[in-house]
């Protein structure tokens, strides 16, 4: 498939933290032909090179495949459903939202329903909304009917958004952009870079459960042992609400490096490394410094790997439908190659 409509693809498949499989299984059509799929048992996809350098060095490609979703806790006498998040969620973007709920007789159409405005005391309106409150409605009327359609405890939930493409803004409108978005990234630079322009062993991985405390990546770096770790993100965009000297992840303004978030100071050598990338490719770029969020770069900087974060700016991450631009993820298809490209054994001892 062509990048589009592959991205279209991963931002459709159902994936929520802990059963990322529709996705997984999108990648491993999808592998260049120097490239072989190994699973373990979290999930993790690994993307290993036929033909390994024996004596190179490492470059692990790092991108999370699960989505923030739900789950199924439990089922009222009415048919409908209590549920629990998967992944950070602000109560204010989900109610009213449409879900897909995958059960034992495939997807499920529902709602997520707050009690109506109609039916609320005085009180009751002033309170701030919360999950807790929120119930899926799948329009049945007992806990019988709605067993019946093959849901029960434990099922996931994602919102029920298909992708669109904008041609004319370059634009895509869907859903897990954070970070499918990232994974596209990824494996179209595994496309494209040449294997034989440097002597190292570019490895990928589609991390699993990210959205719920970077499992997936903790596992991954007891695994390789990299010597150094390149992060693909959906990373949020701040500039809708932002005020304009304050942007510093806007959409098509470039490819994010994050030099700080409340999960790792990013190695300054190996960010100085790959702004000067993006400088002599003539690459835009932005870098921000965040008070919140974090990444799987947390993980693998605490395991010796020196890590930076290039982040793809996604308007309204963590929501049922968010934007992204078509250049911005060309751009950091374009770094990854450069840094990829220009890494040497000199350059890695001296970070």
């Amino acid at each position: 498939m062509n990048q589009k409509e592959r991205i279209i693809a991963l931002s459709n498949a159902f994936g929520p933290s802990g059963l990322e499989d529709e996705v997984v299984e999108i990648v491993k059509k999808d592998l260049p032909s120097s490239y072989e799929a190994k699973e373990d048992t979290l999930r993790n996809l690994y993307l290993f090179p036929h033909q390994k350098k024996k004596e190179g060095y490492t470059i692990l490609l790092d991108a999370h495949s699960d989505e923030v979703g739900f789950i199924v806790q439990s089922i009222l006498s009415n048919g409908t459903i209590r549920f629990l998040p998967l992944g950070g969620w602000d109560p204010v973007n989900v109610a009213g939202s449409a879900v897909e709920i995958l059960g034992e007789q495939g997807k499920v159409s529902g709602i997520v329903a707050a009690k109506p405005v109609h039916f609320m005391s005085e009180e009751e309106k002033k309170k701030p909304i919360d999950l807790d409150s929120m119930r899926i409605d799948v329009g049945t009327s007992s806990k019988e009917e709605t067993l019946s359609l093959g849901i029960d405890v434990g099922c996931f939930i994602v919102p029920a958004t298909k992708c669109l493409y904008n041609e004319q803004l370059e634009i895509f409108q869907g859903k897990a952009f954070d970070c499918r978005i990232g994974c596209a990234a990824l494996l179209q630079t595994l496309h494209e870079i040449d294997q034989e322009s440097f002597l190292g062993n570019a490895i990928g991985v589609l991390s699993a459960q990210e959205e719920v405390g970077d499992r997936g990546s903790e596992c991954v770096a007891r695994t390789i042992r990299a010597d150094v770790a390149i992060c693909f993100e959906g990373c949020p965009a701040d500039d809708s609400f932002e005020s304009p000297d304050c942007i510093q992840t806007a959409m098509k303004k470039g490819v994010m490096l994050r030099a700080y978030d409340r999960s790792m100071i990013t190695h300054p050598g190996f960010q100085k490394f790959a702004l000067n990338c993006a400088k002599e490719n003539n690459i835009p770029y932005q870098v921000a410094v965040r008070k919140g969020g974090g990444t799987n770069g947390g993980v693998y900087h605490l395991h010796n790997i020196p890590t930076i974060v290039l982040g793809i700016p996604t308007r309204f991450a963590h929501n049922g439908t968010c934007f992204c631009a078509y250049q911005d993820y060309r751009n950091a298809v374009d770094l990854a190659k450069a840094i990829i490209q220009s890494l040497s054994p000199e350059i890695l001892s001296s970070f």
